[in-house]
């Protein structure tokens, strides 16, 4: 079995290990697709939902989530990085064979040994798709496992999709039910157009055997929560990945604590039941 990234990293959580980049793919204006790969007979090891601490040496650091499934790894890993400060401004520059540094993983992923046997409902929006990409693929790749699988997906504009080649192959499966929708349409938008929550209308659910899981800008989570909980689906069976200034990622540096929780930790995936008793602004942000 190979080592995995955590295992190396034992003797210091915070020494970040060389990763090689293979490949760059531009994904929008604002996003690009990493593929990496940690040194040979070195796995990731992660589960859907969790985090790396990506660095760019001599530049800085940053949490990302990890975009690729652990069922289909093959020794790499992906990340969906936008474009926001000195560090991923640095990132985007960068070309395959460069070498940059990873810590991780990190936090508590999807318990997707709690959704198996029920029907799936994804609900992100804009760069929320990405954490969720690791979770849908796993789900695909093991499709007999769950019941009906729907995904809600929405963006500011066509230009702002996340990999649309996917979304095009999940939308053409017989086993996936697909809802796209933009709130502001350019001239070839032939979709949906509105907010995302604009799209549950069109989806029935069996409440009591369907888990949701949603991730995107703070602002949407308050309603596709009570599109989610409208439908009657348990607060325990909803799931969020939030993302919360993470800093050091092991729960040590305190910028991710909301009230007594550590995001980085006991996250940055939660059932909604276990974070509602907190303030949704301040978790949120």
């Amino acid at each position: 079995m190979p080592e995995t990234l955590q295992d190396t990293l034992k003797d210091s959580l915070y020494l970040p290990q060389p990763a090689r980049i293979l490949d760059v793919k531009p994904m929008t204006q604002w996003e690009k697709l990493f593929k990496l790969e940690l040194p040979r007979g070195v796995s990731l090891g992660h589960e859907p939902g969790q985090f790396v601490e990506l660095s760019v040496f001599g530049v800085g650091e940053a949490p990302i989530s990890i975009t690729s499934s652990p069922s289909r790894s093959n020794g790499s890993f992906e990340l969906c990085v936008r474009r926001t400060g000195d560090m991923t401004n640095v990132l985007h520059r960068m070309q395959p064979g460069q070498v940059v540094g990873v810590r991780g993983p990190f936090g508590r992923g999807f318990p997707i040994e709690r959704m198996r046997g029920k029907d799936i409902v994804f609900a992100p929006g804009g760069l929320g798709l990405a954490p969720l990409r690791s979770l849908i693929n796993q789900v695909l790749d093991e499709r007999g496992k769950y019941g009906r699988v729907t995904l809600l997906y929405g963006a500011k504009h066509p230009s702002e999709l996340l990999f649309t080649d996917e979304l095009k192959q999940w939308s053409e499966r017989g086993d996936v039910d697909v809802h796209v929708t933009v709130d502001r349409p350019d001239e070839n938008w032939k979709g949906n157009v509105g907010v995302i929550t604009t799209l549950f209308p069109k989806v029935q659910v069996y409440a009591r055997n369907t888990v949701a899981i949603t991730c995107g800008p703070p602002v949407m989570y308050r309603f596709v929560l009570m599109e989610l909980m409208g439908k009657g689906i348990p607060e325990g069976n909803i799931y969020l990945s939030l993302e919360r200034r993470m800093k050091c990622g092991v729960g040590k540096c305190g910028h991710c604590q909301i009230n007594n929780v550590y995001c980085c930790q006991s996250g940055p995936v939660f059932a909604y039941a276990d974070i509602k008793a907190l303030s949704l602004s301040e978790a949120l942000t």
